[in-house]
């Protein structure tokens, strides 16, 4: 029989954080971050990472693992993560998977493979030099023929995955997506209970716009100060987060300060829209209205829905 894990996911924002922690104490519960912004070190308030104040005593894995230097693949993030689920399961608690990013969400409940085509740096080097040319939306055009399906399901920006995508059908002549088609990829290893908060579009980017206005009072300028003087770069991967890269852009005088907290909520705002569209292609995927359930409905449904596994 299958082990049950819990999924709490959602847009940015949307208060996941504040249930989680209540779940993991009625549960008897450990918490597995499944953001890949959290992952790493010294990026603490751009990431709006959880204080170990907010965290109640409640453990929580994947987070600051690596430092923003450090490259670092969903392959990565899976096999270290599945052994803190397996370490949670084996002392008799429940694996509360709670964040955003969908992708390492799927990497770790659903029958996923990830290739592992070896690299071709000459070309890296040639996609990096054409991104930095002609922009994001350029080499991932580049995908449109070759891959459609890993067109649809990477966004633009994320310009180590283009690249990684297209980095593969050169090595393989096989599109990135094929490694998981005719797959039953939802029939993963454990017994999934896949919640979603929402809640109405105009009190979301509400309360992104106030997470900027708060991120910027706790001193997001001087965090990314911090990181360049540590020697990170606006070309690492960890850099192009939102938050870092348009605060980079400030930092290098490109932008002011005033175009920087907009360029940020209106990041954020745009990929809130992302994780919904990817949640809702997700047949497991159980959305819970907030606007629409008052005090603990959601917290009782969760519960219950978990119990009934």
């Amino acid at each position: 029989m299958k082990k049950k894990i819990l999924v709490l996911a959602g847009p940015t924002a949307v208060g996941k954080t504040e249930l989680s922690i209540k779940l993991a104490k009625e549960l008897n519960g450990e918490i597995i971050s499944t953001d890949s912004m959290q992952i790493y070190k010294h990026m603490d308030i751009g990431s709006a990472k959880i204080t170990a104040e907010e965290m109640d005593g409640v453990a929580h894995h994947m987070i600051d693992i690596v430092e923003p230097h450090e490259e670092f693949s969903v392959a990565e993030f899976k096999r270290i993560a599945e052994i803190c689920i397996e370490d949670v399961l084996r002392r008799g608690k429940l694996p509360i998977l709670v964040g955003g990013t969908g992708l390492y969400i799927n990497a770790l409940t659903c029958n996923m493979t990830f290739t592992e085509a070896k690299k071709d740096d000459t070309y890296r080097a040639e996609l990096e030099s054409l991104a930095n040319e002609h922009g994001n939306e350029y080499i991932h055009g580049l995908l449109k023929k070759i891959d459609p399906i890993s067109y649809r399901d990477i966004h633009a920006n994320n310009r180590k995955r283009v690249i990684r995508a297209l980095e593969v059908y050169k090595i393989t002549s096989k599109p990135f997506s094929s490694y998981n088609l005719g797959k039953d990829i939802y029939n993963g290893k454990y017994d999934v209970c896949y919640i979603v908060l929402n809640m109405g579009r105009s009190k979301l980017y509400g309360r992104i716009d106030k997470r900027v206005d708060m991120m910027m009072e706790k001193g997001l300028v001087d965090e990314c100060i911090n990181l360049r003087n540590l020697g990170n770069t606006s070309n690492m991967q960890s850099m192009k987060g939102i938050g870092y890269k348009e605060m980079f852009y400030y930092l290098d005088g490109d932008i002011s300060l005033e175009d920087t907290i907009d360029l940020i909520k209106q990041g954020s705002r745009n990929y809130a829209k992302r994780q919904l569209s990817w949640f809702r292609r997700d047949p497991r995927a159980i959305f819970l209205d907030k606007d629409a359930m008052k005090g603990d409905e959601i917290f009782r449904k969760i519960v219950g829905d978990i119990d009934s596994l």
